[in-house]
């Protein structure tokens, strides 16, 4: 249920900011209500307590959030709350997040390596990229991690490309465990 909730709201969210022609703004905006709430768990369990009744749930929603945030947000927000689907706003969120990057032509990449790269290196990393793919534009994410001996392994959404020295021996090996010796 909550995965076809974040779809449906998300969505419908995705297709009003983009009716009113605010999809740039409200990812934005998105992306800080996350922030925001992350940093807030007080906020949503006060949200999800059904000891309190729904009616003063939303006066507090309205104190906090009402004319500090777009209606768009902030109805999503709301319509979750009086559908006691308050716990799944962060999905609905992501979800719309990510549909505004993906009509924004703007990728999501995570570059491992097994050493830090040079701001040259991720620059050239970056163009071939783009080179190579659909997106205008990238928001990167690094992460070192010395395992993976050399090489660099890259994900964009599903697809994986890993030319890592870890995963490469691994492969030998298993390789070498299938020879069958006499």
């Amino acid at each position: 249920m909550a995965k076809l909730v974040e779809k449906v709201y998300g969505e419908a969210l995705f297709e009003l900011a983009c009716e009113n022609g605010r999809a740039g703004e409200l990812l934005q905006e998105a992306e800080e209500v996350k922030r925001i709430l992350a940093g807030s768990p007080d906020f949503e369990k006060l949200m999800l307590n059904p000891a309190i009744p729904v009616e003063e749930r939303e006066k507090a929603l309205e104190n906090v959030w009402q004319n500090r945030i777009g209606q768009e947000i902030f109805g999503t927000m709301r319509l979750l709350l009086r559908k006691e689907h308050y716990k799944q706003f962060s999905s609905v969120l992501d979800y719309f997040i990510m549909r505004v990057k993906e009509a924004e032509k703007i990728g999501i990449v995570y570059i491992k390596t097994a050493v830090p790269l040079s701001e040259e290196q991720k620059g050239r990393i970056q163009d071939r990229l783009l080179e190579i793919t659909e997106y205008r534009t990238f928001e990167t994410h690094y992460e070192v991690e010395e395992a993976l001996i050399g090489g660099m392994v890259i994900r964009i959404g599903d697809r994986v490309v890993d030319s890592s020295i870890r995963t490469k021996l691994e492969n030998l090996s298993r390789q070498l465990y299938q020879i069958k010796l006499r």
